[in-house]
């Protein structure tokens, strides 16, 4: 069946192609852990494999996350025009572009090794339950933050067939650091979520949710710093810590209000924060 260019724009809307923000917050900490696992550049084939399956995977979670959130979504402000909450895109169709993106993903892990083969089973399964423990978990942001942080441990297994317990600890500062800009997305929608019943940080965490996030943020850069500083030499790297808490405080003045326009910018430009510590990394091992 030929594609018409109008299915085209609706699957490329579907998988949030004009939207990068996604892919690019699962990307950098993931190249960062790819940097430090190989003591500096890893080579274009990892680099290739770990670039392009980040985005994959993040089209095909886009899929999955939008069938299961179809009844909801049309209630939500943000959601309420996406293309399989409309019907302009079938639950059919969704499912299997969400198939093939995941298959296409596999299929660049199958270059690696059987350890990293084995891990992204467990991947694979995490980016299944996320949508559904929206439904169950009051903070299904922790479950998100597991589910974006899985690409660290990969990128151990990947350069040496491991995972070391520097993987552990990257990926539980990242996870803080995905609980930090999810509640801000979360904030968003918060009066629509409390409407039709579902369950976020956001409406978990209550007042409290800005001295969470900005104390989620200090333990996701400070965890960072800390247990980089053995494997990360160099004033480049410093530089970065301190671009990142300068961005953390510019985060604070965007959501104190908790206005929707502020918390959405907030969200939307968060992904700096993990292009800075990343350019710190690699500027680092490339330097010395």
């Amino acid at each position: 069946m030929k594609l018409s260019a109008s299915r085209i724009a609706l699957y490329l809307d579907l998988i949030r192609w004009n939207r990068p923000a996604g892919w690019l917050l699962l990307l950098w900490p993931t190249l960062g852990a790819l940097w430090v696992a190989s003591g500096g550049f890893p080579g274009w084939h990892l680099l290739l494999v770990f670039t392009f399956g980040t985005i994959l995977m993040r089209s095909a979670g886009c899929c999955i996350n939008d069938v299961a959130d179809r009844k909801f979504d049309r209630y939500v402000k943000r959601t309420a025009n996406r293309p399989v909450t409309t019907g302009a895109v079938s639950v059919k169709e969704a499912l299997i572009l969400g198939a093939v993106l995941a298959l296409l993903a596999f299929a660049l892990v199958l270059t690696t090794n059987t350890v990293t083969i084995a891990w992204s089973f467990a991947a694979l399964a995490i980016t299944l339950a996320y949508p559904y423990a929206k439904r169950l978990v009051s903070m299904p942001q922790a479950v998100l933050g597991v589910a974006f942080s899985f690409g660290i441990p990969m990128a151990f297994t990947a350069v040496h067939a491991s995972i070391p317990l520097l993987a552990w600890v990257l990926l539980l500062g990242n996870l803080f650091w995905v609980l930090a800009y999810d509640t801000e997305y979360a904030m968003v929608d918060r009066d629509d979520d409390l409407h039709i019943g579902m369950k976020t940080s956001a409406i978990t965490l209550g007042r409290f949710d800005v001295p969470v996030i900005m104390l989620s943020y200090l333990i996701f850069v400070i965890s960072w710093d800390i247990s980089l500083m053995p494997y990360v030499q160099g004033k480049a790297f410093y530089v970065a810590v301190t671009l990142a808490f300068a961005q953390v405080a510019w985060h604070y003045t965007l959501i104190r209000s908790r206005e929707r326009e502020g918390c959405f910018q907030a969200f939307r430009l968060n992904h700096w924060l993990g292009f800075t510590l990343f350019a710190g990394i690699a500027a680092s091992y490339a330097l010395q």
